[in-house]
């Protein structure tokens, strides 16, 4: 092996600038010609959505860390004062690219669709006519402006929230001289309105904030308006919770969310129009420093523009609509357990549907021979057919145990509202292990059969969430295997009573043993390397942060084994390094749907083994949550979730290859040549159905 310091900061990617990497992924979508028009215009909203999360819980937990600990170096050797420099820079270049695609590319494309987003020095007499009405109609009696003086101070400003910061001249009612206000836009309000059109298929919009900016004077009559801009206010949304002081994590959680809306502040967006000494007064008022402060070309909330893709049926416009296929093993009107009896099932959402799964509660919970269900629940969407489930279970007598994990971020109150309708109907409701998020998604039923009691499992990659199984690829595999469904209530004891932990037959665990597992497995692969076999691992994963795993990686590569990592999003190792990582890839794949499922190949000489897992490899993943992964035990399964990455690997249509320098860039086919590994999958499954 090469004598190289694994140690060494310049072998990793700072993570921060990673996710911003991936953002930039994201907006190229939004760019991509071959990408239908509205669809460009949503991945604009995602890679804005996105970057707002990132300042709520990144850009944040940097800022106090600096605060704190300035000096503190990360495995990437930067401080959190230089990542957040340098993740200013990086996001000051990613927003003013969003507004130029806005811009400069959808608006004028969207225009020559007839779709047309209309700037106020372009209205018509008529739509300024029918703008003024609807104003005075549906916007004044609402809008509630608040002149600052003494007796009204700044008021709260809510986190995302748009807000107009407006200067006046004159005098009031009460012979108060002009000076500032602030009009606040309540969420209740659509961002985008649409004018009346003169026929279908030419579609008009004007932004709330460019008709609040035209009749703002309205609000204020006798005062002079001087300048009105529009900003907004991200704070820091990560809940805190002190593990160590916390007697009830329900009412913890709840105390948490309400504060969320008014946490520290991190960023301020403002109109670029916007004077100085304004940008300066708006800065002092919310503590934040001038770097701090974004400028920005356009609306302050690009995500809102989304409203346009769901108030438009264009389907020319969209991506082609789709019906998911069904194992026929699954089919309506099947046993789900007798099917599974006759062998592992496993599901690929969302090309296989993932009504199955529901169907599955469901028919579970209207069996008379089923005993008890048990599952766990990190994000369940509303109208969730398998929570109508678990409650039909709870009210026909049988034995319900669900784990919701409360602090699934930016689901805590829908999942407040399900353990609270769930315990109603008289499910046992628990919140998991205080200091671990419960991450796993497993749900066990148990059933009589004769004189045996028989489990029936399913484990899944994601979420048991019907809507995002739609947009999302994952896993979902069902089994009676034994030695599994005992796997899986083991885990299940340990989450709801107190016990040590006891060895598992074949699924590893977070945060017992599945760092550990991995670590292993890596070094097998490096064994059979160093023995003159093949080494050979795939990953195909979210995010990869854990230090001690690239390193492990690092020395696989070091010593023959070909690794080949699909990592969605956060990846901070380097590839391709002479004398570190030579015989690693890494390549994301950004397209119609977001990658999710994780999957692990291991090819162990010739007799390989395919896990599949609720965790990426990150610290959290492997220490501060409880996950599990879990063996693909049947050859023709193991051989489809082998052909399924070799899909992955060919792709070159929506896939992104990370190389030594840290920077990412796109594969384009040659003529002729093009592989879409989603739009295969979409083929096959339609092509069976």
């Amino acid at each position: 092996m090469t004598d190289v310091d694994l140690k060494n900061p310049a072998l990793y990617i700072n993570r921060e600038l990673s996710m911003l990497a991936f953002n930039r992924r994201v907006l190229e979508q939004a760019k991509d010609a071959r990408v239908p028009l509205l669809e460009r215009l949503r991945f604009l909203c995602i890679s804005s959505t996105n970057l707002d999360e990132f300042f709520e819980v990144r850009v944040a937990g940097l800022q106090q860390r600096a605060q704190i600990a300035g000096n503190t170096l990360a495995p990437d050797d930067m401080t959190p004062t230089e990542t957040l420099r340098a993740v200013r820079d990086e996001a000051l270049d990613l927003i003013s690219e969003q507004y130029r695609v806005l811009n400069e590319v959808l608006i004028p494309e969207l225009a020559a669709a007839r779709i047309h987003i209309i700037r106020r020095d372009n209205w018509t007499e008529a739509q300024e006519a029918w703008l003024r009405r609807h104003f005075e109609e549906a916007l004044l009696p609402i809008l509630s402006p608040l002149g600052l003086d003494p007796a009204h101070p700044f008021p709260k400003i809510l986190n995302k929230s748009l807000n107009f910061i407006v200067s006046l001249e004159g005098q009031d009612a009460f012979g108060r001289h002009g000076g500032m206000a602030i009009v606040q836009a309540p969420r209740a309000l659509a961002r985008v309105i649409a004018l009346p059109a003169g026929d279908r298929q030419n579609h008009e919009f004007v932004l709330l904030s460019s008709v609040i900016h035209a009749y703002v004077g309205r609000l204020f009559p006798g005062m002079t308006v001087l300048g009105c801009y529009q900003f907004r206010l991200t704070r820091n949304s990560d809940l805190f919770i002190d593990d160590d002081e916390i007697e009830d994590i329900l009412r913890a959680v709840q105390g948490e969310i309400a504060s969320r809306r008014y946490g520290d502040a991190v960023r301020l967006e403002v109109s670029r129009e916007c004077p100085d000494n304004t940008r300066k007064f708006l800065l002092r008022q919310f503590g934040l420093e001038a770097d701090d402060l974004y400028a920005v070309n356009g609306p302050v909330n690009l995500n809102r523009l989304g409203e346009i893709y769901d108030r438009i049926e264009r389907p020319d416009l969209k991506y082609p609509a789709f019906v998911p296929g069904v194992p026929r093993a699954l089919m309506s009107g099947v046993d789900p357990f007798a099917a599974i009896r006759r062998g592992d099932i496993l599901l690929h959402h969302p090309f296989e549907s993932f009504l199955p799964v529901a169907d599955f509660i469901t028919h579970a919970a209207a069996d008379p021979l089923v005993l008890a269900i048990k599952q766990t629940m990190y994000r369940s969407g509303p109208d969730s057919l398998i929570a109508d489930a678990l409650v039909a279970a709870a009210h026909a007598g049988k034995e319900v145990t669900v784990v919701i994990e409360l602090r699934a971020r930016f689901d805590e109150a829908a999942n407040i509202a399900l353990a609270n309708r769930l315990q109603e109907a008289g499910a046992h409701v628990l919140y998991g292990i205080v200091g671990f998020k419960t991450h796993a998604k497993m749900a066990l039923v148990v059933r009589r059969e004769g004189a045996i009691l028989r489990r029936y499992i399913h484990l899944g990659t994601g979420n048991y969430h019907l809507r995002t199984a739609k947009a999302y690829t994952d896993y979902g595999y069902f089994t009676c295997r034994p030695e599994i469904g005992e796997d899986v209530n083991q885990v299940f004891l340990q989450l709801t009573s107190l016990g040590s932990a006891l060895p598992l037959h074949r699924l590893a665990q977070s945060p017992f043993t599945l760092h550990q597992q991995m670590r292993a497995l890596i070094e097998r692969e490096r064994a059979h390397a160093l023995a003159g076999r093949a080494g050979r691992i795939i990953l195909k994963i979210n995010a990869l942060t854990d230090p001690d795993t690239i390193q492990a990686l690092y020395r696989a590569s070091q010593d023959g084994v070909r690794i080949a990592l699909i990592v969605r999003g956060i990846c901070c190792l380097r590839p391709g390094l002479p004398g570190v990582s030579e015989t690693i890839q890494v390549r994301s794949i950004v397209g119609r749907f977001l990658e999710h499922s994780r999957v692990y190949y291991f090819a162990n000489g010739g007799q390989p083994e395919v896990f599949l897992a609720s965790a990426d490899w990150m610290e959290r993943n492997f220490f501060r949550r409880v996950e599990v992964s879990f063996p693909i035990q049947s050859p023709r399964l193991r051989d489809r979730l082998v052909r399924d990455l070799k899909r992955y690997l060919k792709d070159n249509t929506h896939a992104w290859i990370l190389h030594p320098d840290g920077h990412y860039r796109r594969l384009r086919p040659r003529k002729g040549s093009a592989h879409d590994a989603q739009a295969e999958l979409l083929a096959e499954w339609a092509d069976q159905g």
